[in-house]
């Protein structure tokens, strides 16, 4: 029971981020733009024209909630963590680096909820850097750390997708967008790795769920 909680925290951390995404992005009166705008806009507190990476003017009304989603992200991805234990991981050092690696990227999403970027820049690029560099180079280690009776499709797309992520951050930081705009690279950059948690979660429960030994 432990461990099916731990997966289901996972899954319910990365489904209430994109809820909650949603219903702050539609409580700006200038729309909102996956391609113009950071994923960290929407909890900045105060109304401004931003103009780094890129001109553009920031007004998030419902900042309090998108920071609460964050930090419950970051809880929720650290809490799974720990109940699932050692459950989809190979034993051995390369697992446990990347489990160390993952739950840094857990308490960047804390950092940047804790932390709006536009009130306290420094604490909110620490804990991008620990999401975007650490918790994706955990990522890349988790297709070689997951336990063989993972799928190998998820196994070597854990790994593809932390490259992906790995490389959309450095053209970001590069600010080579590739036309996606600088949101949209930033989601290259940060996306890959919920997509990943929330394929680990629903596997983790299914396969729990149609073992008949509770495996």
């Amino acid at each position: 029971m432990r461990v099916r909680i731990g997966y289901a925290a996972w899954i319910v951390g990365v489904v209430q981020f994109f809820v909650v995404h949603a219903i702050v992005e539609s409580a700006w009166a200038t729309p909102y733009s996956w391609a113009r705008n950071n994923i960290s806009d929407l909890g900045n507190a105060l109304c401004a024209v931003q103009r780094q990476p890129e001109p553009r003017y920031i007004c998030s009304p419902e900042h309090a909630l998108m920071n609460g989603s964050f930090i419950a992200l970051g809880v929720l991805f650290l809490a799974g963590g720990v109940l699932m234990g050692g459950a989809p991981w190979r034993r051995g050092p390369l697992a446990a680096v990347s489990r160390v690696l993952l739950a840094a990227a857990g308490v960047g999403f804390a950092l940047a909820g804790l932390f709006p970027a536009d009130a306290h820049e420094n604490q909110h690029v620490l804990g991008a850097l620990l999401i975007m560099v650490l918790g994706n180079t955990g990522l890349v280690l988790a297709g070689y750390a997951l336990e063989r009776s993972t799928p190998a499709a998820l196994r070597w797309g854990s790994t593809a997708l932390g490259v992906v992520a790995i490389t959309g951050f450095g053209l970001f930081l590069s600010r080579h967008y590739l036309g996606l705009g600088l949101g949209g690279m930033e989601r290259v950059a940060a996306l890959p790795l919920l997509v990943w948690t929330v394929a680990i979660g629903v596997h983790g429960l299914t396969r729990r769920a149609t073992d008949p030994r509770g495996r």
